[in-house]
């Protein structure tokens, strides 16, 4: 479906993506894991056409993203960031339905839509009508998850959508979009820094570092068999949490 061929990028004559090819499997969740500016984010841009790549190409059912499609494409892809990413000036009911209506979708489709991906994510109606200043943290990721929803989307990417909220919140998200990917089966590409978060979303973990990919598989192979130095240090720095004490 989605599928990346000796894909780089370079910002400024500085290489944040070394030429990587990726095809995350169908239906499953494939998580991106690596410290801060390892390119798991460049990445995922890549994959939704926000950022072109200097080599290599992107694909969409094995048609390359290009300027004609790439708009018909992204209808396709639902896409959560940190923080959310709403506009203030709108509802969080508008927030969640502006593609749809945009596109011309029926009203009375928009309306039973909206309560679908509600239920889904947990958000309660009579907060619908409220703007993002108005809503917790939480609330506002769970309104951007209804929006990269709304359209029913086959591939889902997030970058990092849990990584600003308080501890109790988080883990609560944490076991609800468990629990929809499992659902709703779709093709999901998340990006973290936590190796806690990764094992406990990934059917299969990409660890990067320095733009390229230096080990992909299981949480066991990462615990078990580190494929580099590397992956070894960054394991080992986060099983000081206690969550990975039993792993």
């Amino acid at each position: 479906m989605l599928a990346l061929d000796g894909v780089s990028k370079s910002f400024g004559g500085r290489l944040a993506l070394s030429a990587t090819s990726l095809a995350p499997r169908v239906g499953s969740t494939t998580v991106l894991l690596g410290p801060s500016g390892c390119g798991k984010s460049t990445l995922l841009r890549l994959m939704i056409g926000l950022i072109t790549p200097n080599s290599g190409s992107v694909s969409f059912d094995g048609v390359p993203l290009s300027p004609g499609n790439i708009d018909e494409t992204r209808h396709r892809i639902g896409y959560v960031i940190q923080d959310g990413g709403l506009f203030p000036h709108l509802s969080a009911r508008r927030n969640v339905t502006l593609l749809a209506g945009y596109l011309g979708r029926d009203r009375s489709w928009v309306e039973r839509r909206v309560v679908e991906v509600g239920s889904l994510a947990h958000f309660p109606a009579d907060a619908l009508d409220r703007f993002p200043s108005q809503l917790s943290g939480g609330e506002r990721q769970r309104v951007a998850l209804m929006r990269a929803l709304m359209l029913d989307p086959e591939v889902l990417l997030l970058d990092e959508p849990l990584a600003s909220l308080d501890a109790i919140t988080r883990h609560d998200l944490q076991t609800e979009l468990r629990q929809i990917f499992a659902r709703l089966r779709k093709t999901v590409v998340l990006v973290t820094h936590d190796l806690h978060e990764a094992a406990w979303f990934g059917d299969e973990i990409i660890v990067m570092r320095e733009g390229r990919i230096v080990q992909r598989g299981s949480v066991d192979d990462l615990l078990q068999r580190p494929a580099d130095p590397f992956v070894a240090e960054f394991v080992r720095a986060q099983r000081a949490d206690p969550r990975l004490v039993a792993m």
